[in-house]
């Protein structure tokens, strides 16, 4: 079994950040790819950063490039979403996903990830 528990969500300003995390714990391993994607609603899923753990290689979608920065521990089993300059159009539920299997290039789809967190809300006011 694979658990990933987020934390760190909430409500700020325009122009304020946030840090959000995700824990992994169970059978995991320190190769693997992880991820953020986020839902607004009525609008589907979208994957916002990556990060692939055997190159610390990163990846983010154009609308959050220069404010958003991924990153993971050493034991590579914890990622966290820096988001800084946020805007109203970021509040969603942030989801964080990891695939243990594989490595990850680009901005892989929902489908790519096996396991994710419940979700966590960020909402930002103008």
């Amino acid at each position: 079994q694979v658990q990933l528990v987020e934390s760190g969500g909430g409500s700020v300003q325009s122009g304020g950040s946030l840090r959000l995390s995700c824990a992994a714990s169970g059978y995991i391993n320190s190769r693997n790819c992880m991820a953020w994607f986020r839902q607004a609603p009525g609008k589907e899923r979208e994957g916002v950063a990556v990060i692939a753990s055997t190159s610390d290689s990163t990846y983010y979608v154009d609308s959050v490039k220069g404010r958003f920065t991924i990153s993971q521990d050493n034991a590579k089993t914890t990622v966290y979403l820096q988001m800084n300059s946020l805007k109203p159009e970021d509040t969603a539920i942030y989801y964080c996903a990891a695939n243990f299997r594989a490595s990850c290039s680009g901005l892989p789809g929902p489908k790519s990830f096996p396991y994710w967190g419940q979700g966590t809300q960020v909402t930002v006011s103008s």
